[in-house]
């Protein structure tokens, strides 16, 4: 294989207000996921294990913590060239902050400039998934394109959520249209019932997305977005290729089973994707060693269950129980602790989603709930039984009926 030289940009500038309260002072790729990652793992993962090593994520909105992983988690040899830098909006060509996700290039360039690649894989900070973008690379340079999406199969009542790829049938492998949440779209001819969801993922030739950019910001009529205004005039030049994310080759996943990939962008969703984890089938394995989703781990104990005083036994079941975790005496059902979290004796847990250090007194109940960090449940109260009580107290409710509690939020005992 020849040597293919390439910079990917990480984009994770997005405020994330659909996942409030758990985006009130951090950036939505730094939300927590599964225990122990960050959600930006996920992307720089599959980055990295890719093969490429030049890695800039451009962070804009309350990106301390943030920054503040990247720099303690994503170290490389830089003697060999490689970095994964975190780069904020620093206005360099102007007053503005960054006004759409083209924009953060467009005002990153001398990024572009520096590394001098031959091609420029673009990336979004906050999807769930294992995606190898070598395999995605070598079928853009087989194309001939100048830009390629990934694409990922959606049943075709859900056509209403995602940005769509329609396909030329003129011309196998190109895109005809892409359409932002359109009423309808025809089916693909191999699945009738599935369409082409665009998964937020591009490879351009370097020097074609250059003269895009440019372009969009000599424009008036433009939000300067990647998905909305760049890809659309690759798609109307006929220089636009797709690639179907069920055909990517990812070591050590069974090429039979559909391909993982999910938008955790709403509450529901990142709720939804933490349940994934915990079927006794899980529908994402993170125990995949050939494919490893890297973070930093602390130094804390492992997890344990213990028995309470009264000699009541600490129990979990379908469940993810990070470093630190303690169940004294507890019952833990369907759900996912973070690092250090402890739950007490005669506390129940159940269908939920509990962030570092937060601490389930004796006899308290949780149900069908996201804690944030640090939340102290004192003992016997209910979390999730009754949501409008749950509502007075000042607690996010979400139309499905998720209690979600901010970052320390007090609760009365």
């Amino acid at each position: 294989m020849p040597y293919r030289k390439v910079l990917a940009v990480v984009l994770a500038g997005g405020e994330g207000k659909r996942l409030m309260p758990l985006t009130t002072d951090r950036a939505k790729p730094a939300v927590p996921f599964a225990g122990s990652y960050r959600l930006i793992d996920f992307a720089l993962s599959n980055v990295v294990n890719s093969g490429f090593h030049r890695v800039v994520v451009l962070t804009q909105y309350k990106s301390h913590s943030l920054d503040r992983h990247i720099s303690e988690t994503w170290r490389m040899s830089t003697q060999l060239g490689n970095y994964v830098a975190s780069v904020p909006a620093q206005q360099r060509l102007g007053k503005d902050w960054f006004l759409g996700s083209a924009n953060a290039i467009y005002q990153s360039l001398n990024l572009i400039d520096d590394a001098q690649p031959d091609y420029v894989l673009v990336v979004g900070a906050d999807h769930v998934y294992r995606m190898d973008f070598s395999a995605m690379l070598d079928a853009h340079i087989e194309s001939g394109a100048s830009a390629s999406v990934s694409a990922v199969r959606q049943p075709l009542d859900q056509v209403k959520q995602f940005g769509v790829v329609e396909l030329d049938p003129a011309r196998p492998g190109r895109i005809a249209a892409f359409v932002e949440k359109p009423d309808s779209t025809p089916g693909l001819p191999d699945d009738p019932n599935s369409f082409l969801a665009s998964m937020g993922n591009y490879i351009f030739t370097k020097d074609a997305l250059v003269e895009a950019l440019r372009a969009d910001n000599l424009r008036s009529d433009t939000k300067h977005d990647m998905g909305g205004d760049i890809i659309p005039g690759f798609v109307d030049r006929g220089d636009c290729a797709v690639y179907d994310f069920s055909a990517n080759p990812v070591p050590g996943e069974d090429m039979k089973q559909l391909r993982y990939w999910r938008d955790v962008g709403t509450l529901e969703a990142y709720y939804d994707a933490q349940m994934d984890l915990v079927a006794p089938i899980p529908k994402f394995n993170l125990y995949n060693s050939e494919w490893p989703i890297h973070t930093r781990h602390g130094n804390s104990p492992p997890s344990k269950l213990v028995r309470a005083k009264d000699g009541r036994p600490g129990e979990a079941h379908d469940s993810i129980l990070s470093a630190g975790v303690v169940v004294s005496g507890g019952i833990v059902t369907s759900s996912v602790l973070s690092v250090d979290v402890r739950v007490e004796e005669r506390a129940t847990v159940t269908d939920s989603v509990l962030l570092d250090n937060v601490v389930i007194g004796a006899g308290a109940t949780v149900q069908r709930a996201i804690l944030d960090k640090n939340v102290v449940v004192p003992a016997g109260v209910e979390i999730g039984v009754d949501l409008e009580d749950d509502r007075a107290r000042g607690f996010s409710v979400t139309d499905s009926g998720l209690t979600v509690l901010s970052k320390g939020q007090h609760i009365p005992g």
